[in-house]
């Protein structure tokens, strides 16, 4: 089965020449500059912090939102166009309590509808646990936030000038291992190469940094594998575990967990690419026709469910589903399992480009103009988990494609829908 647009776009026959800035694409896009910087928000100035306040209301039957009726077809449309097999849209908030659709197929080989229950790969929201973790490890006094990464990993380049801080923030300059080529041809060539994160670090510590520590802003999974691995020696636990005990328990998340192999819980959502690891590094984003021709002469896509994560690790391994990260994206962006003062230090953000409008980057928690998240885009899957602390409005998208034919990330391009159409001022 392929996902057939209703109406072919109006475009010349032959293909027109491809146009459109090149950009350089992590594979684990979660947060990457270029995906961060697809959902144009308002951002504080900064090393501002924004107040928080706890959602009060509850999930109770309500009437269809005004929106529903015609947001629906404008998610599908957007979803032909982009070529998604299948997509979950949740919008949460007090005035209509929990509005939530599902759209497509969770598996294009048998045209299964993808259903809320479905586990999917979240992709880099796996770093807000990760962030999570180290954060109540600060609270506790096992470490501090000035603290170098060299007192933890003397074997980091230029460690003793790279803090806590600058990791979490992605300020430390170190080279991000998922921009190597090598490694990318690797992940399309044997997709069930299992990855430690000492390989990882390798990689990563074979390339001069980006700029000098706390010299700018460059998103990096190596900053988060760092994070891990203190993590895991300061606790003397496995990651995996400290989700469980610290994140997932105390929230009743009890359908998420940090993936060890490339098995996924039932049930689940296949997960399907068009752009290979090595295209996507050089890969265009399309406008206009040549999007358009793009999305629509793609062919089917490769279904890599089965793909294995371990190269994503503490960056990008977490699996969950739309009930948990309902929980989560409160309890992310309100600190409820931090304390108040840290919570503040969370949401301190650094610009993540001069561009106008750019979201902000805080500790492990992006800024989409009022909404405190993350997205995440790891191989088959896409998501975005926002929460705003002034509506109390809580988003999820999940969806089952990483990267459109077009280049784009869906679930962002979904978010930006949402956004425009439910809380207009959000994104432009």
């Amino acid at each position: 089965m392929r996902i057939r647009l209703s109406r072919p776009p109006r475009i010349p026959k032959q293909r027109p020449r491809r146009t459109g800035p090149a950009r350089r694409r992590a594979r684990l896009a979660a947060v990457t500059a270029a995906t961060l910087l697809s959902l144009t928000a308002a951002a504080p100035a900064p090393g501002t912090s924004i107040p928080t306040r706890s959602p009060a209301f509850a999930d109770v039957a309500q009437p269809a939102p005004p929106f529903a009726e015609t947001l629906t077809p404008e998610l599908v449309a957007l979803m032909q166009r982009l070529r998604v097999p299948g997509a979950i849209v949740s919008i949460r908030t007090p005035e209509w309590g929990t509005w939530t659709t599902t759209l497509g197929t969770g598996n294009l080989a048998d045209g299964t509808p993808i259903r809320t229950a479905d586990h999917m790969r979240v992709g880099s929201i796996t770093k807000t646990f990760t962030g999570t973790i180290i954060l109540q490890l600060v609270q506790a006094g096992r470490l501090s936030l000035e603290d170098p990464v060299a007192a933890f990993r003397p074997d980091v380049p230029d460690g003793q000038h790279i803090t806590i801080r600058q990791l979490l923030q992605m300020t430390s300059g170190l080279y991000n291992y998922s921009e190597d080529p090598g490694f990318n041809r690797t992940l399309d060539e044997h997709p069930q190469t299992v990855w430690t994160p000492e390989e990882l670090l390798a990689i990563a510590f074979a390339h001069p940094a980006y700029f000098p520590p706390g010299g700018g802003f460059h998103y990096s999974n190596t900053n988060t594998i760092l994070l891990g691995l203190i993590a895991e020696q300061l606790t003397g636990q496995p990651l995996a575990e400290l989700f469980r005990q610290r994140v997932f328990e105390p929230l009743g998340m009890s359908e998420s967990s940090l993936a060890n192999d490339s098995g996924l819980p039932l049930p689940h959502a296949h997960g399907y690419e068009f752009i290979g690891n090595v295209a996507s590094l050089t890969a265009p984003v399309l406008t206009g026709k040549d999007a358009a021709w793009a999305d629509w002469s793609a062919g089917n896509p490769k279904d890599v469910t089965d793909a294995n994560p371990s190269w994503a690790w503490s960056a990008g391994a977490a699996v969950s589903t739309l009930d948990d990260l309902l929980r989560w994206a409160p309890a992310l962006a309100t600190g409820a399992l931090l304390d108040a003062e840290l919570q503040r230090e969370r949401l301190t953000f650094v610009p993540t480009s001069d561009r106008p409008g750019a979201p902000g980057y805080g500790l492990a928690i992006a800024n989409f103009g009022g909404f405190l998240g993350h997205d995440g885009q790891l191989p088959g899957y896409n998501s975005f988990v926002g929460y705003n602390p002034q509506s109390c409005a809580t988003v999820v998208v999940l969806v089952n494609l990483n990267q459109s034919p077009d280049g784009n990330a869906p679930a962002d391009e979904l978010t930006k829908l949402v956004f425009s159409k439910v809380f207009p001022g959000t994104a432009t």
